[in-house]
């Protein structure tokens, strides 16, 4: 039957920590983003330009364009700036008390390396877990989790609207489960880095012994 589909993916969670984290991370970004989402959508609504918000779909669009550019670059370093990108979208939670056109402008600009950098990371991430598990099984997984993300995101935010919950105060939530979710995108950076540097230490050792066997030779 399909549905036991569904198992055969748990059990491919259940196997590998490193996938636990990637996918921990990935609902947990994806459900604050989906949470914030509307509410930045009213707000460029109110105090954006259409010239503003057609540059950012713009620049977004790139992510395909300049793919390549990062095709070498150590999956560790992608995921160290996501918690770069993620704590300066903490930090402009405060920004909707002072101004909340700037607020706007920062929080769609964060959003729009945030959807880049999101195209880049999956691109190397299927290539880094490939020996993990199933690549049609991995996006599959990543589909999934996405999906419910975002479901529960909008769900949050149609609730919080309901009972007419304040901007700031959903801000903060949101920041105390963003602070969490660095917490765990630092693991997953260090676990990837350790991963990462170990294998380049054999690569190195497999090419200095070839090096010597042709020297012999």
């Amino acid at each position: 039957m399909p549905i036991k589909n569904y198992t055969h993916l748990y059990k491919s969670l259940e196997h590998s920590k490193l996938l636990k984290l990637q996918v921990l991370v990935l609902f947990l970004t994806t459900y604050i983003d989906w949470v914030l989402m509307p509410y930045i959508t009213k707000l460029e609504g109110l105090h954006l330009p259409v010239l503003a918000i057609s540059f950012y779909m713009l620049i977004g669009a790139t992510d395909g364009l300049i793919q390549p550019l990062f095709k070498k670059v150590k999956i560790y370093k992608i995921y160290l700036f996501v918690i770069i990108l993620d704590i300066i979208q903490m930090l402009s939670y405060l920004l909707s008390e002072v101004n909340m056109v700037l607020f706007t402008y920062v929080i769609l600009t964060i959003f729009t390396f945030q959807a880049i950098t999101f195209e880049i990371s999956r691109i190397h991430t299927i290539d880094f877990m490939k020996d993990e598990i199933e690549i049609k099984d991995y996006l599959m997984l990543r589909s999934f989790v996405v999906s419910v993300a975002i479901i529960g995101g909008a769900v949050t935010a149609m609730v919080l609207d309901y009972f007419d919950v304040k901007l700031i105060t959903m801000l903060y939530t949101l920041g105390i489960l963003g602070l969490f979710a660095i917490i765990i995108e630092y693991k997953l950076y260090k676990k990837l880095k350790i991963i990462v540097q170990n294998e380049d230490t054999i690569t190195q050792k497999q090419r200095v012994l070839l090096n010597e066997k042709i020297t012999l030779n």
